[in-house]
């Protein structure tokens, strides 16, 4: 049995009540209650972790996976993940972890952040620890204590995030976390309350405050067929990225498969090469996921058109890019850390 840890973001209300302050759902649980998310309870009106320091995968994978491109490509980072998630999406990817509770995991014993910290620091060529596979911010307790672990070691610390959370805690990862990927599951209110139980704005208002924090990030947009396939839906969203991020926005476009609950037909290429093309058009770094096609591979300057970086999959050979993120021929400037 492991000890519950005292959760941090909420606040007490009438006799033991208590409201979760971690994430816009504000879950207002009475005792012996747990949050949509399946990892806080409420105990005689304080709120625990009870997701802690239980490691349901880890892994060491190419940094490309998580996705990101532009951030020490090529190399390979320790991924952790727990259980639970504040979305519910029907086509999750990861729901035998996501939306199981403490019950199905109870025979696991909790780590604690020195020991993932060691573990991540003995791999060879590991360049930090991402936070991924369920949704990293449910466990925001365990993340802010090993993420400034690592940090003291030299080691990176890498979000895989749908972006639902509160700005308060938001705050206190930023200072730790050096590169996020941020899912933009879509760009309506309609598709986030129907297939997320979530809703947008938050997550606009995250990717605003990471892209202000000067943090790495990059965004990923899973298209689902028949959902958020829409043109002029995506079209509105590129334009907004390009509005309040601006066009070097690195922007990651995947294609869907049935998954889950949700069973429409996989992502038609010839969707996602369409929507690659409109991205383009106001955006310098569009790459395309989960299928290999003849574009959305490789990173060119946008300035000169030197080759960067050439990716298969997740094999990665960096070409004209320097060593300080600058284009080898022309000596731009660009979005990438090495």
């Amino acid at each position: 049995m492991n000890t519950l840890k005292p959760a941090l973001f909420y606040e007490n209300l009438e006799d033991t009540t208590i409201r979760c302050l971690l994430c816009p759902h504000l879950c207002q649980l009475k005792n012996g209650q747990t949050g949509i998310c399946q990892a806080r309870i409420n105990h005689d009106g304080i709120m625990y972790s009870l997701n802690y320091g239980i490691i349901t995968s880890e892994a060491l994978d190419p940094v490309e996976k998580k996705p990101l491109y532009h951030f020490h490509p090529g190399r390979k980072i320790f991924s952790i993940g727990s259980f639970g998630c504040n979305l519910s999406c029907i086509f999750c990817q990861n729901h035998t972890i996501s939306r199981e509770g403490a019950k199905t995991f109870n025979k696991i014993n909790a780590q604690m952040p020195c020991e993932i910290v060691h573990k991540a620091s003995r791999i060879e060529d590991n360049i930090g620890i991402a936070y991924t596979y369920n949704e990293p911010v449910i466990s925001v307790e365990f993340i802010l204590e090993t993420a400034h672990l690592a940090k003291r070691l030299g080691l990176h610390n890498v979000m895989v995030t749908n972006g639902f959370i509160n700005p308060t805690p938001l705050l206190r990862l930023l200072p730790l976390i050096d590169a996020w990927n941020v899912d933009l599951k879509a760009f309506s209110e309609k598709f986030y309350k129907k297939l997320t139980g979530g809703s947008l704005q938050p997550i606009l208002n995250v990717l605003k405050n990471i892209r202000k924090s000067g943090n790495h990030l990059e965004i990923t947009h899973l298209v689902v067929t028949g959902e958020n396939d829409n043109e002029e839906e995506f079209r509105a969203m590129v334009h907004w990225l390009h509005e309040e991020l601006g066009p070097d926005t690195i922007l990651h476009i995947s294609r869907y498969h049935p998954h889950y609950k949700h069973h429409a037909p996989p992502t038609p290429p010839e969707t996602l090469l369409k929507f690659y093309k409109i991205a383009k058009e106001k955006l310098f770094w569009v790459y395309l996921g989960n299928i290999q096609l003849s574009v959305g591979n490789e990173s060119h300057c946008p300035k000169c058109g030197a080759l960067l970086v050439r990716r298969s999959g997740y094999f990665t050979e960096i070409y004209e890019l320097g060593e300080e993120g600058d284009c080898k021929i022309c000596g731009e400037h660009l979005p990438f850390i090495r």
